[in-house]
């Protein structure tokens, strides 16, 4: 006969999780300082991750669409670990740190793809770049785009965007008019595979998009951690649209699960498109 547990030890267990997360979450925002501060005094040449490793199948090409406040170079983990995998990565030099509106970001990716002649290219992105990802499909150059691969992005927004006066936080408001439109456009979501954190403190609401494969990996967070990629679960295997996988737990910023369960999503995505 189990017995149920006194208020002393609910009250450890509660503060036992608390100081979980307070030290996942300082030590994931550690790593967000240390990949800013290193893409700004020792900046990689994007051109590093158009030569990948040679693998039995050619893999398509990848453009990284970073988040708000965020250039390319905070992405180079997610980019090393896709270029040793096989495929060619893009990086939108031209977005900068992604401080524009949706529809501007989008046309200088849009530029890219046109002056590089891409085709069947997959994206892979964070956050307001998931967004930017969407609203690409949906454009005149959409048809250059197989999939996206969506990390924590506000595709509902978040209800903490208001409280921001800068403009481009908030464009996140649920109740921002373009974003709005965007997510009651579904016309893309099934080649859109959305991987969020159990909880996400910045989009309490979750990265959930309708018509979409979900992948949850079981972490909590906004960031793209990549320092354990050796951590991933199954991923995105089997899943579908509409589906979710995922355990339901968690530490902040999808730490070590991210780059793998990207990597699954695009074998995932090429495999259903090939079949």
């Amino acid at each position: 006969m189990s017995r149920q547990a006194g208020p002393g030890s609910r009250l450890a267990i509660r503060l036992r999780r608390r100081l979980g997360f307070a030290a996942a979450w300082a030590a994931d925002y550690a790593y967000v300082a240390r990949w800013q501060i290193q893409g700004f005094l020792a900046p990689a040449h994007p051109e590093v991750y158009l030569r990948p490793a040679q693998v039995a199948e050619p893999r398509e090409p990848v453009i990284l669409i970073p988040g708000v406040y965020e250039n390319w170079q905070f992405l180079r983990p997610l980019a090393q670990y896709l270029a040793d995998r096989g495929h060619p990565v893009h990086a939108v030099q031209a977005l900068g740190y992604n401080r524009g509106t949706v529809e501007e970001m989008t046309r200088r990716v849009e530029a890219y793809l046109r002056r590089r002649g891409m085709e069947r290219a997959a994206i892979v992105a964070h956050s307001k770049g998931g967004l930017i990802g969407k609203q690409l499909m949906l454009g005149p150059e959409g048809h250059r785009i197989s999939h996206l691969v969506a990390i924590n992005s506000p595709f509902a927004g978040s209800p903490y965007a208001r409280l921001f006066l800068v403009p481009s936080i908030r464009a996140f408001s649920p109740r921002d008019r373009h974003l709005r439109g965007l997510q009651a456009n579904l016309q893309a979501n099934s080649r859109i595979t959305s991987i969020y954190a159990s909880f996400d403190p910045h989009i309490p609401g979750g990265s959930r998009l309708e018509g979409g494969a979900q992948h949850r990996p079981g972490r909590h967070g906004p960031f793209p951690s990549h320092r354990r990629p050796g951590a991933a679960p199954d991923g995105l295997r089997g899943s579908g649209p509409g589906r979710s996988r995922g355990t339901g737990r968690g530490s902040p910023f999808s730490k070590g699960l991210t780059v793998p369960a990207c990597a699954r999503g695009l074998t995932t995505r090429r495999a259903r498109a090939m079949g």
